[in-house]
Parts: structure tokens; C-alpha cells; sequence
């Protein structure tokens, strides 16, 4: 290092703070502040979501003019990923001190600080307390996450860590993830359903209310919710709390801070945890670079960097209180677990340790609504002897679960995991002869397919000698290839078996082969397009994909050519064919290196080689090892294995740099591709005449506004294409089961299936053709549309399947296709006595007062069930059940519900009191007599059923009915004329002779009708 310090913070909210240490021969030196930043404004999302490229643009700026010493910020874990992963990111060996990058991508770095708890220290917290078994509190096992559909950057990343499936949360913690405020408000009504009283969510008080919205079960004692709310002081400042906060445990930070928080930006007093950790961050630079400015000046100037270990296991104090850094970087901290008092007084009641691990307790008397300790994590059920042996049955099953789960991880380890595609996800192109190469090496032909995956065109090549069982160093190089991701080397996606051969997906190149588009003079000319400006990006390119490489796990290509380098419809190059090596043998052609000709075997010098040669090819654009001594290829290769024989380097005679020599030199001279990287940079460079700009950076630069305005249009497209997938599934869950749906999706069939017990109903409206014969089509359209509407919201309400409408005839059936044990017939009769009480108060649009009775019959037995049809498919029942119920119908009696005997044998085998009433012997059609009920209601509810009619006036409907339409309509008809101006005289008259005939017509009404008329019937319809 030299005689100055420079030290580097980047805040996601665009500041940069540049501090530099003159070093002279004393221990003065001087801090300089260098600003610079960058904004998300021209993103759709603004914000930390839109800070992924924007964040690593700025840091490279900073590395270009000198980054220094240590590095603060970005705050936003997208922003941060990018900088300190150790594959994808920059590489840097400064230490960066950030104030969040809170997500666990940003875990176990080589070179981050967090100065505020990351997620994975919230996530061992949870996990820890969870545990936790002490006085106050028991041992918990399960609980709710509630994911807000819009949340802070700290809450984000700590719920996210708690929602993630391959988490350590959730790996040991039984969680389900809440997403919609519905969906909790459902589970805290749902007594039975609820899996856990533990409710865990992130956010302020004020979401905690919003939350329960006045909820009476959000409120229960039973229930505890645990708010994490980090950054808050205010139940330290303000002790007084609020009612709804009395279940609530709340996660915060110390009491430690030496100020308040101010989150008004108006105010010059403003102050937040964030801005804290950044002030404390520039004190701890300063203690490091003074305890470096003590070290004797030799030892100084042999530093590169500063050592992040001066940032790790340490602990300092600050305005945010006392800061204790851990091996990794990440900060520890004695959290604070604050309930309320019965009093509603905030007071703590635990501290955490996470350093540790450990609770304590700190109120060693709380007065809290939970009584004298907090709630179990289980809902409070008697378990009933079935319940029991469920519950032991269950445990026996996760039991034998879990050992098998252990021992399938431990064969997935040893097996060294990679992708296996299925092949229904691959998609051969059409017009195979076209989409069929051959690539031809060492009198080999590989066959290569184009095809579609993942709606994007793939290449698959053929793995030679393979069945699709790799042994372990295949395996090991399949794994090693999934994890290449790179912008100038072709990704690999995965295996995947074609008739009974084995093909690695690869990305394809649209354009070709690097050897091609050079071919190619017509589609790219020397004069206009293939200028030295695109070479050197091209062979910068190559240098790039190949300096990643050799830094990777791969290490080597060994067969570095033209053919094998390919543009993409950008016209970026990229590498492809590495690390296949136990599929590919090593080439032996006029790219590989002297010293492999002769002896079998790769290097990185080789490739270096093989990268000149290819820049030969791309200065002279001619053949592979261009010479106008020799023109024969063999001869060529077999004077390079017999003697130093090089292509032509004469390229003053072209006019042209002397770029390609650095890859033919003696093999211990070549120089490693970082240092051809860097080379081909700065003549870049020097051609654009600013820095770490190439030729593709210019394009770039062009298309960023249309790049930007394409992404907010494939959002717009993609969420209109989800919400039409949405409605088309609502659509088939509506006219078919949703597991039959399911089943018709994956395979196409269904097969049909025999249900033991099921039950069915069906019902019938009372004097339909009367009714039909007195209305126009529409309005008995629209009748039956009212009618069948309140029937399917009735319907939502139950465990049934309403299998179809035929006319005026309702269908339902309960145990199918999903089966409900003995539930079938409860939920049936239960539906049937809301669709009873439902017409008790129903009136038809077109014939107010006019009553609307229906019959309504119930049996239950065995049945078959099956899709019917190809076209408009129907799912049918079939079976003598199906009659059996048609006739309890056809034989029953207006606004009653007629049960056979064996649904009243399922009734009384339940634990639900219904009640009903024997009507005696009924004979029914091609059965013979039977014992038949009446169902008149369930104990303890109040159905408010209308009272039916008596045999002798059931006798009299249809003529009654018949009567009172009529009577109906001739009102309907005057109350038409009425509507015309009349003379004051005469509109006196004739409303005196209306109330009359009213009064005379709502009288000469029978008596049991009255039961379903409603007062002053004609100016209702009026």
C-alpha cells in the first residue's frame, strides 16, 4: 500500500463518502470525502428492488479512480449481492460496512459487515425462543408467518428468511406462510382448521391494527401474535400502550441508543437506526486506520488493502450503543421481547442473546392477558378416541417420513445433486433436418438439435457413451457446469433422455459460430462493420468468458476454438463446450497448443494458445492458422508437432497491431488471461477514449431506454397473462370438481370411480308450468336465474357438489368426488334446510305476492361418478341412488324435505341432533313402499323455516296458484293504465275502484297462500 489510505462508503440512497490518509513520517494525517450515487427513479419499482445494477455500476466507477480502504454501504441486499458474491460479484478484498443487506444471500462473505441484526440472526432468534422452555413461557413447535404484501427493507428480508423452504425457520419450525390479509382473518375464525395460536409478523403497531381490524378472535387471550419492529424506540420513549397490543410480544433492539428517532425529513432533528450505524461505521474507519497508522511505515506501504479481520470479532461503542461484531462480520445484539400489561403499559418481559443463543428473563412477575404463562402453541381440542389413534398413526408416519427423508438426503449428498430435465419440458423443433448440425472433430460426429425450453431455444447435444447413470466425476462436472453463469459463457441448463439417449441442454447462440459470422463477408463486411472497434470487443469477449473460467472450479477448456465460440443475437460472444472433459475428449487440431500435440493433456497456457490462434482468425479473417508457406492443414499440424512453426505474425504488412503474438510465445512466457483481459481493456479504452466502455457498452448505451420501456411492457403483459390463466381456471373449477380439473390437466382422463355412500338431493319448484305458462321465456329465465343464484351462494357454504340444473330441477351431492366419511348427509341436510328457509323469504320480480314453493328429497346409498364427453365434458352420477332420490323428490310434499330411511341411519350414527318426523309407508316407483321422514330442522338453530301446507290445501295449489297469477296480472295490466293522465274526477274514481278490488282480491286469497304473500302487494310491484 502506499502512503495514502482511501476509504469508500456507498449508501443505496446515493451517498459516497471517499476518505484518504496522507501518511508524513508523524502519525497526522488528513480524511477527504469523495460523493457520488445513483437513483432508481426510471424503474417502474423505485427503490431497493430496482438497485441491482445500478449499486455495481457506481462501485466500478469508484474502482477505476481508487476505491481505498474500506467501502460503506449499499444498504439494499440486491444492491449488495451483486458486489460481494463470491461467483457473480465484483471480487472485491475491500471490506464493505453496510447498514442492511439484511437478506441471507449476503450471508458467510468474504468482505461484508452488517452493522444492524441480518436476517439470519432474526431467523436464529425465532428459532432459539421457539425452543425456549422456562417459566413463563413453553416449549413451541408450529406458528403463522404473515407476509404483507408490502413491507420495509428490514421486514422483507427478515419475514422472507422465515418464508424460504430450504431455510433453517422453516426446516425446523412447522410453519405455514399467511400472504393475504383473508387468509387471516380465515384461520383466527377457523377454530378447528387453526394449526398454531403463534402468529409472527413484521411491521409497526399501527400494522398490528390494521391487521385485526377490530377482530374479536384477533383479540383472544389464546392467541399470541410476535411483532418484529427492530427500528423503533417508542415503546422505550413512550412506555403507554394500547389495548390491542395486549397479545402482542414485540422484537426490538436495546435500550442503548443515545438519541431518538426522528423519521420526519422536514425536520433538521432527523434520525433513524440506519444513519446511526452509518455515523458509528465512519468511527470505526477511523479506529482502524489509526491502529494502522502505528505500524511501522514498511509495513504500511507492503499492504494491497486493508484485512477485514480489523472489522471482525471486535466490539466498539457508538451513538447506537455498544456494537459486537461475530467471525463473519454480522453484528449481535441483546434484543428486547416487550409485552403489555393488563394496565397497557409497555414493559419487558425477556432479553435474547444472539451471540449466545440464550433467553433470559427479565419480569420475574408480568401481569399479561395470558394469565400466569404464555399460550401453548396448539388450539385447544378434546381428542376423541379416533383422534388418538390418528394422532398416533400420524407421528408413526412422520417418524418413518423423517428416517427416510435422512437417509434420501444422504444419498442425494453422496450422489452430487444435478439437473435432470424431464423430457415433456423439452420440445423438438420442427423441420428436424434443418434444425440438425454436425460438428465434426477427430472423425467424430456429434449431433446437435435445436429445441424449445423454458420458452427459450436450446441447444442439445448428445453425451457420448452415456445412458443417463454418471458416475461421480461426471456427476461432479455436471454440478460444476449448473453453477457457471456468466455473461460471455453459454449456461448450461441440465440433462435430459430422447430415445434412449442422453443430451445437454445448452443456451444457444442465434448467430452462430465465431468461425461463421468471420466466414460470413456479405451479412458482415470488413469496411462497415467488422472494423477494429468490434475485433477487439470480440476478442475481449473471449478474454472475459475465459479469465472467469480459468478462476472457476472448471479451471480448464482444453478445446478453445472458433467453432466453439458463438454469437448471440447481440452480437456478444460466448464460450461454449467446457468442462465436458469424461464426455469430450481433447482435440487435436491447429488450436491446440504445441506441447499437447506432442503430450496428451490440457492447460491454461494452452488455452492461451488457442485464444491466439482465434485472434489470428480474427485480425486476418482467413483460415485457422493462416500462412502463406502452407496451405494444407495437415502438413501444418504435423510441422507444428515436428518443429517451432508458427502462423504468419508479420502484421505491419496488413497495417494492423501486433495483438495476437502474446498467445504464441514460448509456454512459459504466455501470459494468463487476466492480463489479456486487462490489455484488451485499455485499448478499448483508448479507442472510446474513456474507461471500462467497450463496443457493446455503446450499443447498450442506445438501447437502454427501449430496454427500460420493453420492461415495464413484458410486466404488463405478464400480469395480463396470469390474470386470464386465473379466469380460466375459475372458470373449470366451476364446471367441474377441481380434482377431476386437476387430473384432466396433467393426463387428459378421467377415470370413472364407485363411491360407496354418498348423499344426494334434489328439489323442484311447485307449479312451474303453471308459472311458465303465465311469464315470457326471459322472465322465467330471470326466475330461475334468482332462484338458482341464492341456491349456488347456499351451496359455498358446505362440503356438497352441485353436479347440475335440468330445467327446474336442482341437483346435489355430497361425498363425491372428494370423500367426507359420515359428513355427507349431515352437510346435505343441513344445505337443504338454508335453501328451505331461503324460499321462505323469496319473491319473484315479475309476480310480486305470488308464493314460490319447492319439494326438496334426500337419499343416500352407493354411486358411480364419471366424465362424460369430450366436447363441453359433464361430470354424471349413475346408479339406482340417483332414481331413488328423483322419487323422494316426486313424492314429497311443498316446503318439506323428504329423507329416506337410510339418510336417517347416517343422521343417527353422527354426533348432530337433527330433527325430524316420520311420515309413515311411501310408495315409491319401481321400489315399492318404503319408510320415509320428514326433516323439520337441527337442534339448538333457528332456521326460520315457512310453515308448508296441509294435505288437503296441497290439493288445491295448482288451481289456487293458477287463480292468483291471474289476479296478478290483471293488476299488473291496470296498474299500467293508471300510469296515463287522467282527469282529477276520474283519477279519484278509479283508485277508489282499485283499493277496492285490491282489498277484495288480497281477501278472497285462500288461507294457507297468506302465509307466503307480503302487504300492499301492487304497490310493491309499482
Amino acid at each position: 500500500m502506499k502512503n495514502r489510505f482511501v476509504s469508500s462508503i456507498l449508501y443505496s440512497s446515493a451517498c459516497i463518502f471517499l476518505i484518504s490518509t496522507n501518511y508524513n513520517k508523524g502519525v497526522n494525517f488528513n480524511l477527504t470525502a469523495k460523493y457520488g450515487g445513483f437513483s432508481t427513479t426510471p424503474y417502474q419499482h423505485k427503490g431497493c428492488p430496482s438497485s441491482t445494477c445500478e449499486g455495481v455500476d457506481e462501485l466500478k466507477s469508484l474502482m477505476v479512480s481508487n476505491l481505498g480502504c474500506a467501502v460503506l454501504g449499499p444498504t439494499c441486499t440486491y444492491a449488495s449481492f451483486q458486489i460481494v458474491d463470491a461467483e457473480q460479484g465484483l471480487k472485491l478484498r475491500t471490506p464493505i460496512l453496510s447498514a442492511g443487506s439484511f437478506g441471507l444471500s449476503c450471508d458467510y462473505t468474504l468482505n461484508l459487515q452488517r452493522l444492524l441484526p441480518p436476517a439470519r440472526k432474526i431467523s436464529d432468534f425465532f428459532i432459539h425462543f421457539w425452543k425456549d422452555d422456562n417459566k413463563f413461557k413453553p416449549d413451541w413447535k408450529t406458528a403463522y408467518v404473515y407476509k404483507k404484501q408490502t413491507n420495509t427493507e428490514d421486514c422483507f428480508w427478515y419475514i422472507n428468511a422465515l418464508d424460504v423452504d430450504p431455510g433453517n425457520f422453516s426446516q425446523i419450525i412447522t410453519r405455514r406462510v399467511l400472504r393475504k390479509p383473508e387468509e387471516l382473518r380465515n384461520v383466527l375464525k377457523s377454530h378447528k382448521n387453526r394449526t398454531s395460536n403463534l402468529f409472527i409478523m413484521c411491521g409497526s403497531p399501527m400494522d398490528v391494527l390494521e391487521m385485526k381490524n377490530g377482530s374479536v378472535e384477533a383479540d383472544s387471550s389464546d392467541i399470541l401474535f410476535v411483532l418484529i419492529d427492530l427500528y423503533n424506540d417508542k415503546y422505550y420513549t413512550n412506555t403507554t400502550s394500547l389495548p390491542f397490543m395486549q397479545n402482542v410480544l414485540v422484537v426490538t433492539m436495546p435500550n442503548t441508543r443515545k438519541y431518538n428517532i426522528s423519521t420526519d425529513l422536514r425536520d433538521n432533528n432527523t434520525m433513524n437506526d440506519y444513519m446511526a450505524a452509518y455515523h458509528d461505521a465512519v468511527m470505526l474507519v477511523g479506529r482502524v486506520m489509526r491502529d494502522i497508522i502505528n505500524k511501522s511505515q514498511l509495513e504500511i506501504e507492503q499492504m494491497e488493502f486493508v484485512n477485514v479481520h480489523y472489522f471482525r470479532n471486535t466490539s466498539f461503542d457508538g451513538i447506537a450503543g455498544n456494537y459486537k461484531l461475530d467471525k463473519h462480520g454480522d453484528r449481535d445484539v441483546n434484543l428486547s421481547i416487550i409485552y403489555t400489561t393488563t394496565d397497557n403499559k409497555y414493559k419487558m418481559l425477556f432479553t435474547f442473546d444472539t451471540e449466545h443463543c440464550r433467553t433470559t428473563v427479565v419480569d420475574a412477575d408480568p401481569s399479561f392477558i395470558w394469565g400466569k404463562r404464555l399460550p401453548d402453541f396448539k388450539p385447544h381440542k378434546g381428542l376423541a378416541v379416533t383422534d388418538i389413534i390418528v394422532s398416533v398413526l400420524g407421528v408413526t408416519v412422520v417418524v418413518v417420513a423423517t428416517i427416510a427423508f435422512i437417509f434420501y438426503r444422504r444419498g442425494r449428498l453422496l450422489r452430487k445433486r444435478w439437473s435432470h430435465i424431464a423430457c415433456d419440458l423439452i420440445t423438438l423443433l420442427e423441420n428436424s433436418e434443418l434444425n440438425i448440425e454436425d460438428e465434426r472433430s477427430n472423425n467424430m460426429s456429434i449431433k446437435i438439435r435445436c429445441a424449445l425450453y423454458d420458452k427459450k431455444i436450446v441447444i442439445l447435444k448428445e453425451l457420448k457413451h452415456s445412458d443417463g447413470n454418471f458416475s461421480e466425476t461426471q456427476r461432479i462436472e455436471l454440478n460444476a457446469l449448473l453453477h457457471i453463469d456468466y455473461y460471455n459463457l453459454t449456461k448450461f441448463y441440465g440433462t435430459v433422455k430422447f430415445d434412449q439417449r442422453v443430451f445437454g441442454v445448452f443456451e444457444y447462440g442465434e448467430r452462430g459460430s465465431l468461425r461463421y459470422v468471420l466466414n460470413d463477408k456479405i451479412s458482415y463486411p470488413e469496411e462497415t462493420f467488422m472494423d477494429w472497434e468490434f475485433k477487439i470487443s470480440v476478442m475481449y469477449d473471449i478474454a472475459k468468458g475465459m479469465s472467469y473460467l480459468h478462476a472457476s472450479d472448471i479451471q480448464v477448456h482444453g478445446r478453445l476454438k472458433s467453432t466453439n465460440c458463438v454469437v448471440d443475437n447481440r452480437m456478444v460472444v460466448k464460450i461454449t463446450d467446457f468442462g465436458c472433459n469424461t464426455f469430450l475428449s481433447p482435440d487435436r487440431d491447429l488450436w491446440t497448443a504445441p506441447e499437447h500435440l506432442r503430450k496428451q493433456g490440457t492447460s491454461q497456457k494452452g488455452d492461451v494458445y488457442s485464444f491466439a490462434i482465434i485472434a489470428q482468425e480474427i485480425v486476418l479473417r482467413k483460415c485457422t492458422f493462416y500462412t502463406e508457406r502452407c496451405s494444407d492443414q495437415a502438413e501444418k499440424l504435423s510441422r507444428v508437432i515436428k518443429s517451432y512453426f508458427r502462423p504468419d505474425l508479420n502484421f505491419e504488412t496488413w497495417g494492423l497491431h501486433r495483438t495476437p503474438s502474446v498467445g504464441m510465445r514460448i509456454r512459459k512466457k504466455r501470459p494468463d488471461f487476466k492480463k489479456v483481459e486487462n490489455f484488451l481493456g485499455k485499448i478499448i479504452s483508448k479507442i472510446h477514449n474513456q474507461e471500462n466502455e467497450s463496443y457493446m457498452d455503446n450499443m447498450i448505451r442506445r438501447l437502454q431506454m427501449y430496454s427500460r420501456n420493453l420492461e415495464h411492457l413484458v410486466e404488463e403483459r405478464t400480469a395480463l397473462y396470469k390474470a386470464e390463466r386465473d379466469r380460466a381456471d375459475r372458470l373449470n373449477f366451476m364446471l367441474l370438481p377441481g380434482p377431476v380439473v386437476k387430473s384432466l390437466k396433467e393426463t387428459g382422463v378421467v377415470e370413472p370411480e364407485l363411491y360407496e355412500e354418498v348423499t344426494i338431493y334434489f328439489s323442484d319448484i311447485v307449479g312451474f308450468t303453471t308459472l311458465c305458462q303465465y311469464s315470457t321465456p326471459m322472465e322465467v329465465v330471470d326466475m330461475l336465474n334468482d332462484i338458482y343464484g341464492g341456491f349456488d351462494s347456499i351451496v359455498d357454504h358446505h362440503d356438497v357438489y352441485k353436479v347440475e340444473t335440468i330445467g327446474d330441477a336442482y341437483m346435489v351431492a355430497s361425498g363425491l368426488p372428494k370423500r367426507n366419511g359420515n359428513r355427507h348427509a349431515v352437510d346435505i341436510c343441513r344445505m337443504a334446510l338454508d335453501i328451505l328457509a331461503f324460499m321462505g323469504t323469496f319473491q319473484l320480480r315479475h309476480l310480486p305476492g305470488i308464493p314460490l314453493w319447492i319439494r326438496i328429497g334426500v337419499h343416500s346409498g352407493p354411486c358411480a361418478a364419471g366424465v362424460v364427453g369430450i366436447k363441453m365434458p359433464r361430470y354424471c352420477l349413475f346408479g339406482d341412488t340417483v332414481n331413488i332420490a328423483s322419487r323422494m323428490e316426486s313424492t314429497g310434499h311443498p316446503l318439506r324435505i323428504h329423507v329416506s330411511q337410510p339418510t336417517i341411519d347416517i343422521l343417527q350414527r353422527t354426533d348432530c341432533g337433527f330433527e325430524y318426523e316420520i311420515r309413515g309407508e311411501t310408495s315409491l316407483k319401481d321400489k315399492g313402499t318404503e319408510t320415509t321422514y320428514w326433516l323439520t330442522g337441527e337442534v339448538g338453530e333457528d332456521y326460520n323455516l315457512p310453515t308448508p301446507p296441509t294435505t288437503e290445501n296441497f290439493h288445491r295449489l295448482q288451481q289456487d296458484l293458477a287463480n292468483m297469477i291471474l289476479s296478478c296480472l290483471e293488476r299488473r295490466c291496470r296498474g299500467s293504465v293508471r300510469r296515463k293522465k287522467l282527469i282529477p274526477c276520474q283519477k279519484t274514481q278509479d283508485e277508489d275502484k282499485d283499493q277496492e278490488s285490491e282489498v277484495e282480491s288480497e281477501s278472497d286469497h285462500p288461507e294457507y297462500l297468506h302465509l307466503a304473500t307480503v302487504d300492499n302487494t301492487l304497490s310493491t310491484f309499482l
